[in-house]
């Protein structure tokens, strides 16, 4: 299964260093990867493999959220399908 992960907030040294240790340790592989930084705020969207992961999608989720939480930004996960639902014209 495919998902995107989205981190929003403001910039910092570390955020993609994290966000890719998490994913890592958890076995979800990298596909794509997309960042930019408008002024001061950092964006980045990513297409993930978590069909391999370790754990469960959720505790994916929760861990993300966590080290969303300890950086100060945002991070959500979302099922590829249910993103391509949510975002179609």
């Amino acid at each position: 299964m495919k998902a995107i992960i989205t981190v929003i907030g403001k910039d910092k040294v570390g955020i993609i260093a994290n966000v890719s240790t998490i994913l890592s340790e958890l076995n979800v592989n990298i596909l794509d990867i997309s960042q930019t930084i408008m002024q001061e705020y950092f964006t980045m969207i990513m297409l993930a493999d978590v069909s391999g992961a370790t754990v469960s999608f959720d505790e994916v989720k929760q861990k993300l959220d966590e080290k969303g939480k300890e950086l100060g930004v945002s991070i959500r996960i979302q099922n590829e399908g249910i993103f391509n639902s949510m975002n179609r014209v």
